[in-house]
């Protein structure tokens, strides 16, 4: 890498003084961990670490860098036919020093929340079935056009999901939706054209043309890309569904151009 020598105060600088990889020694490998995200497998940090002869911890953290510098990849603007649905993705705490802090100092630090999850998979404690506060619902929104939204929500009640739609769906578009009750009542509350569809064998396309198949679709992809990374820390999860979007809007190319600019 190319130095320079400022004439007044005689410090030295480089291209990549003032940016997040300034000091990289390897730089190919870093454009390997690029590519690697943007290949039809991505593989998981330790995987990767094996391959590239690293520590899974550098791979983790170069990762992060390169996340943080993608741009926004939800869409903002929606119009005509309108797919709206969720999916779910557990709360993930990993990382996190909860639970050996408490066990090391009760007094000190208060008890999590909820147990580990290997404690649940143990059958020491069985797990309630259905819906719980710790998997997060991810809100789904396309349209015919191929603009997509793809973000964590509070939860699935009335007030969050008019929050989160209202911005982005015109009144004049047409909502195609399940049968969930916050979907029913923003449509109701905006006036908007409204057909529900069913998971049931010949109920899943209304009026021959609304349904929420190219959803559903996303969410299959989804859990296939995901499913390498065994459950991402929650506080990374957005960086993650931004990750998931761009390999789907950008080219290879076009992303390391991007990514590389930002960095």
């Amino acid at each position: 890498m190319q130095r320079y020598r400022c004439d007044c105060c005689l410090r030295t600088y480089s291209g990549l003084t003032g940016t997040q990889i300034c000091g990289l020694h390897r730089h190919d490998l870093f454009l390997e961990v690029i590519r690697n995200m943007l290949s039809d497998t991505p593989l998981s940090c330790r995987k990767l670490a094996a391959r590239l002869g690293l520590t899974k911890d550098t791979i983790w953290r170069w990762r992060m860098i390169i996340l943080e510098s993608l741009a926004e990849a939800c869409d903002k603007d929606f119009s005509g036919v309108v797919e709206v649905d969720e999916t779910y993705q557990r709360e993930s705490r990993k990382g996190s020093r909860e639970w050996a802090n408490h066990a090391a100092n009760s007094n000190q630090h208060p008890a999590p929340p909820r147990p580990q999850w290997y404690v649940y998979r143990s059958g020491r404690i069985k797990m309630a079935r259905g819906l719980s506060q710790w998997q997060i619902p991810l809100l789904t929104v396309m349209d015919r056009g191929g603009r997509r939204l793809f973000a964590p929500i509070a939860n699935r009640r009335n007030r969050t999901i008019e929050i989160a739609l209202a911005p982005i769906v015109p009144d004049d578009a047409v909502l195609c939706s399940d049968g969930m009750r916050a979907y029913r009542a923003f449509c109701k509350k905006h006036s908007l054209t409204h057909y529900e569809v069913s998971n049931k064998p010949g109920k899943r396309v209304v009026a021959g043309a609304f349904h929420i198949q190219n959803v559903n679709a996303l969410h299959a992809r989804y859990d296939a890309f995901i499913r390498p990374f065994c459950g991402p820390a929650t506080k990374y999860l957005h960086r993650y569904l931004r990750w998931f979007l761009l390999r789907a809007k950008i080219k290879p190319e076009a992303a390391f151009r991007s990514i590389l600019a930002a960095a």
